[in-house]
């Protein structure tokens, strides 16, 4: 009798339910962090770039779209954030939305350019984009060029919650990612998110059941560019400070590397990616350039071993199991 109700409960259904219960693990062990004696700064940075690679997932992995242009939007969050806080003294929570307004329009405009072309196409003309950005940046002068916008203020957000405590700023960027982490996965188990898996596993099915494609795969570019957006806005805080180093092409690279390595079209792989490629810029840094090199071993034998990511390879495991 209890195999038949098991049987009777949807698949659908089932996966949902594990993938809460998984995000509710995450969130308690990210909550006691400040407890645990990690360095806070480090978490807080792989926070800002798991909310990258989710924003960057959704793209490729429920859409198929690749981008390699992703840097722009967190790149000019970070710029405007930036010079919202320290040269308009605006309030943190207006700094965030003044970053991600901007990073919203940028979508809207890159997305239509974009969007008409597919394959390698797309992808080299949102790398073309985001390095146009990052010449026209080297030249705006509230920039500051290669210096950078430095000493960003913290500030107090809402008036009451002070950043520049860091145990407050810690729970501030973990609740910003957590909230975006539950929009993403709302997202891709909504309607909407099924239509672009249709899309993304066979487009002109879709197009001959009468969605309109172009249309669907617009509206995710632009959700993918704001989150993304919205990750470089919390950046401000952690790192006070916005460089063009945001905005090469290399950090492009790094969100798909974060992603790959995690798992590809999972709600946990890219956070699970981020946090290995910052660890290992972290404590790996003694070795100079060397970390590049490491970076790209350990990527091949990702790719060699772990074909479907880390968590793709146990998401797999347990289907087989069960």
């Amino acid at each position: 009798m209890s195999s038949i109700t098991e049987n009777a409960v949807p698949a659908k259904d089932r996966s949902t339910s594990d993938e809460m219960i998984v995000f509710v693990v995450m969130a308690a062990a990210l909550a006691i962090v400040p407890l645990t004696g990690l360095y806070p700064y480090f978490v807080m940075q792989a926070l800002c770039f798991a909310l990258f690679a989710c924003a960057f997932n959704l793209l490729i992995g429920y859409s198929g779209l690749l981008s390699f242009g992703h840097s722009m939007f967190l790149g000019t969050a970070g710029y405007v954030s930036a010079h919202a806080l320290k040269v308009w003294g605006v309030a943190p929570e207006l700094g965030i939305v003044a970053g991600v307004v901007a990073t919203a329009a940028l979508s809207v405009i890159t997305g239509l350019i974009a969007i008409r072309r597919q394959g390698i196409y797309f992808a080299m003309i949102t790398l073309a984009l985001s390095q146009l950005l990052y010449f026209v940046y080297i030249q705006t002068p509230f920039t500051h060029g290669e210096d950078g916008i430095q000493g960003v203020p913290q500030g107090k957000m809402f008036g009451v919650l002070d950043l520049s405590n860091t145990n407050t700023l810690y729970y501030v960027i973990l609740t910003v990612f957590l909230l975006a982490f539950l929009l993403i996965h709302r997202t891709v188990n909504s309607p909407f998110g099924e239509v672009l898996k249709s899309i993304r596993e066979n487009e002109p099915r879709a197009i001959s059941l009468g969605y309109k494609t172009d249309q669907y795969k617009l509206l995710a570019y632009i959700l993918s560019g704001t989150l993304a957006g919205l990750a470089g806005a919390i950046k401000v805080f952690v790192a006070q400070n916005a460089s063009l180093t945001d905005l090469h092409w290399t950090m492009s690279g790094e969100v798909v590397l974060m992603t790959l390595v995690g798992g590809l079209g999972t709600s946990f792989g890219p956070v699970v990616g981020a946090f290995v490629i910052i660890a290992m810029q972290q404590y790996l840094a003694g070795f100079g350039q060397w970390v590049t090199v490491i970076q790209g071993v350990i990527f091949v034998i990702c790719v060699l071993t772990f074909r479907r990511g880390v968590i793709g390879e146990i998401a797999h495991y347990f289907k087989r199991s069960l």
